[in-house]
């Protein structure tokens, strides 16, 4: 018997991709069905229903549980879901769609068919009431806003099968991983609390503390990266995973750290992506999430620490995988180490704060970062991503 927490909502994980025979015949059959652009986020959504990752969930969400998640975190059946999955298109390519019929999913860019669809329903939403709901704002300049703003006219709901994972594998060997994997590999190491450390940064000081609390704790931490598309400005998934890299094996002691990837895009919806970043961490096998400041935030549009306030407005029993709250963490000149509000009792004079952000625009502005900021071999990856002669 497995010690880790069970799947969201499930005693398994529930994966939608085929695999052989099966796969070869469903490919087949879908290249003379109707045919449905995925864009970059629904691509992802796809891949992760395809994999395991939104157990159990069997396909894109109809209308009674795009409203219900919006409005109450709950699918129609009253499984706890923050954010909605939802795949949507043009008002003409809808018309010309039936209820009941097979339509080919096929990524916007790339023309790869990805999957296909028994199409059970066709709706519209209030875009902007998802966007209040979710992201707690209208405003355009949200980049979570503006792509669902953007999204076509009409929803697209049905069960799905899913027949690629696009360019992840390939692309990231060794880091993209699927729930499956990342389950066999903490039960080969005996791990059965897990904590997940979400990031879309390379992990600097303060993350590296994070993670190192958090080992304290519990067997073991998957650093776990997006793959998927950022805003702009934000640093390429594979220069991040060479930095995390080279921080995992010269300040981690071995066997204490999982570094792994997943398919989505940011959706910067702050706590409510929060709550989605727990529920497919309990997927893929964790016990718990660390959320520590404006967790998945962006710009001013949340509160520092309203992902950990949201963790305590859904019921005890909504998630498996707990969140570990760790304040804010920063460099303390007198203290010669980094700390937290909890355990400093210097002024704030003293303290450096440590942040993406920042790292990010010294980087790219070529300033002096001292060793307090980030480890000096992390530097030098970054450094070189940001080299003058490599950009030209």
């Amino acid at each position: 018997m497995s010690q880790l927490v069970k799947p969201h909502g499930s005693d398994e994980l529930k994966p939608l991709l085929l695999e052989g025979e099966a796969r070869e015949q469903a490919l087949q059959a879908a290249q003379s069905l109707p045919r449905v652009k995925l864009d970059s986020r629904e691509r992802g959504d796809l891949i992760m229903l395809g994999i395991g990752g939104f157990t159990p969930l069997a396909g894109f969400m109809g209308k009674a549980d795009w409203q219900g998640v919006c409005d109450d975190m709950k699918l129609a059946n009253g499984l706890f879901w923050p954010i909605p999955i939802t795949l949507s298109t043009d008002q003409a390519t809808a018309d010309g769609l039936d209820v009941g019929s097979e339509i080919a999913l096929v990524d916007e860019n790339s023309g790869e068919i990805m999957g296909s669809m028994k199409l059970e329903e066709k709706y519209s939403i209030d875009k902007a009431h998802e966007c209040q709901k979710v992201f707690q704002t209208t405003d355009e300049e949200h980049p979570g806003v503006k792509m669902v703003m953007n999204q076509g006219e009409v929803n697209l709901a049905g069960p799905v099968k899913v027949f690629s994972q696009a360019h992840f594998p390939e692309t990231y060997p060794g880091i993209y991983m699927t729930p499956a994997e990342t389950r066999a590999m903490f039960e080969e190491r005996g791990w059965s609390t897990v904590v997940a450390f979400q990031t879309r940064n390379p992990m600097h000081r303060s993350h590296e503390y994070l993670a190192k609390i958090a080992i304290e704790i519990c067997d073991g931490v998957l650093v776990h990266s997006l793959l998927g598309n950022l805003k702009p400005g934000d640093i390429p998934a594979e220069v991040r995973q060479k930095a995390i890299r080279t921080l995992i094996e010269n300040y981690f002691a071995p066997n204490t750290v999982v570094q792994a990837g997943y398919p989505l895009d940011m959706r910067y919806a702050g706590p409510r992506e929060a709550l989605l970043h727990a529920v497919f961490r309990q997927n893929y096998g964790c016990s718990h999430l660390i959320v520590g400041r404006d967790h998945a935030g962006v710009g001013d549009y949340y509160g520092p620490f309203d992902a950990h306030h949201v963790f305590d407005q859904v019921p005890e029993d909504a998630l498996l995988t707990k969140p570990l709250k760790l304040d804010w963490t920063f460099w303390c000149d007198k203290c010669r180490d980094m700390a937290s509000k909890r355990t400093c009792p210097h002024g704030d004079e003293d303290h450096v704060i440590v942040s993406g952000t920042k790292l990010r625009n010294a980087l790219a502005n070529d300033e002096e970062i001292p060793d307090n900021f980030s480890r000096p071999e992390v530097l030098d990856v970054l450094r070189e991503f940001y080299s003058p002669s490599r950009n030209g």
